[in-house]
């Protein structure tokens, strides 16, 4: 035939009258400019809003009033608003002041620009790169093996994988070989690209699970029987835990092709500075789209002596949101929670994202204001306000005892690299406030220090429990 191809706690600082102090408090403002990437907000518990400033996401992926960023690395200005965040529909898009690391390797631009149309500054750092095999004797070996030897079975993993193999064949001119051989075999798919890979080089497959997942495949050869029979499959850069070991105690003798190998990336300085990032709460998120990707991480970790505390701040505040259950596992094997959209595809994955950020922020009414902290930036009354690093230090202290006074001391043990002048509190502080938009959301306690002016039908809501 022909083939083709193709966030109660005690309040150190805090006077123990409550959040309204006596007195008429003095408000003080100052000047600043936007700046760069901060550390990530306060979490706590809300639902999350769609019509009032956080965006809203619809079925198909598409973000209803989200204007596209400047850039990957700017502070969340958005399209036709002058840096304000308001978009010309008047929503602020839902990942604006947010940050997202991009681990992935392949496809890592496509996945950045959907990140970035719905507002978030990225940051890149592919933690693995893919060698092909193409010139690799391992890979030609396997191939003529099963050409003397035909498989009975072939698990097509990968659509790249399987691609990969095809075309490195034809390199060998062993291409139409190969082909009539995998014709002539049950030939299982994954999912539906690798569907798409098969049918792209003239084959039809004879099934594939509706779940995308291994383990369904592994159900059916046992199911069936494999007693006997000889299955070729399709490695994805790192072998399959448990697949073979179960199916060779079932009878079966398995062939491992392996069509590429993960490798460290060259550079390790996009990496180091994505963990210094994790570590420092700068990012709300790390996008994962390989099993591969996420070991990589946690071994480079490992390396630097940093893996408690990159786990820690995913057990914490830093969102991990993983392609699938396949890609998560790494992570979960040290009690990492993970979020994964239903649908294994990197469109559900952004949307997840564009959903679970904006629902961990808790709303806050003050001074009459709406005001919601994010990662690197405030949205007020539907407002993006990009706040500086040591601003938004000062207004995640503020917020964790909304109401509540803070004294100078303990903000400035907030600050980063602040020392021991107050002053350098009084400072940051009139630069927050400019930068918020609106002086008054937060208050100067005369010889006590600074509260966020919660309103006062609010207080029994946000008072430390």
């Amino acid at each position: 035939m022909p083939f083709r191809r193709g966030a109660r706690a005690d309040r150190p600082g805090a006077e123990p009258a409550g959040p309204y102090p006596s007195g008429r408090p003095s408000v003080r403002a100052g000047h600043e400019h936007s700046s760069k990437v901060g550390q990530s907000q306060m979490h706590a518990h809300t639902s999350r809003a769609t019509g009032d400033g956080t965006g809203r996401t619809d079925s198909t992926g598409r973000t209803e009033g989200a204007g596209g960023t400047e850039g990957a690395g700017r502070t969340g200005r958005t399209g036709g608003t002058g840096g304000t965040g308001r978009t010309d529909r008047g929503a602020v898009p839902p990942l604006a002041g947010f940050t997202v690391g991009v681990t992935a390797a392949r496809r890592a631009d496509e996945l950045a620009a959907l990140l970035e149309r719905r507002g978030a500054v990225v940051l890149r750092a592919p933690v693995l790169r893919i060698v092909p095999l193409s010139d690799d004797v391992e890979l030609l070996t396997t191939t003529r093996q099963l050409l003397d030897d035909a498989p009975d079975v072939v698990v097509a993993t990968t659509a790249i994988g399987f691609r990969g193999w095809v075309e490195a064949a034809d390199g060998w001119g062993l291409g139409e070989a190969l082909l009539r051989r995998l014709d002539g075999a049950e030939l299982l798919a994954r999912g539906p690209k690798v569907r798409g890979a098969v049918r792209a080089a003239g084959l039809t497959e004879t099934w594939s699970p509706a779940s995308e997942s291994m383990a369904e495949v592994l159900e059916r050869l046992l199911d069936e029987g494999v007693d006997g029979r000889r299955v070729a499959v399709q490695l994805h850069g790192e072998p399959l835990p448990g697949f073979a070991e179960a199916l060779r105690a079932a009878g079966a003798t398995v062939v491992a092709v392996p069509v590429y190998r993960w490798m460290p990336p060259e550079d390790l300085g996009p990496v180091d500075r994505l963990l210094d990032a994790a570590l420092a709460r700068s990012l709300d998120a790390v996008s994962f789209t390989s099993a591969p990707a996420a070991a990589s991480l946690l071994e480079r970790a490992e390396q630097r002596g940093q893996a408690e505390a990159l786990l820690d701040a995913f057990r914490t505040d830093v969102l991990a949101a993983c392609v699938g259950p396949v890609t998560a596992l790494p992570l979960q094997a040290r009690d990492v929670p993970t979020r994964q959209p239903e649908r294994f595809r990197l469109g559900p994955l952004v949307q997840l994202i564009a959903a679970e950020l904006p629902g961990r922020v808790r709303p806050l009414p003050v001074a009459g204001h709406r005001v919601e902290i994010r990662g690197h930036a405030a949205v007020v009354d539907g407002l993006l306000r990009p706040v500086p690093p040591a601003g938004m230090s000062l207004l995640r202290a503020l917020a964790r005892r909304p109401g509540w006074v803070v004294s100078r001391g303990d903000l400035l043990r907030a600050l980063p690299g602040a020392g021991r002048d107050e002053h350098a509190v009084e400072t940051a502080m009139a630069r927050l406030r400019s930068s918020l938009g609106v002086p008054r959301l937060i208050q100067t306690v005369v010889k006590r220090g600074y509260r966020l002016a919660l309103d006062p039908r609010a207080d029994a809501k946000y008072a430390p429990r």
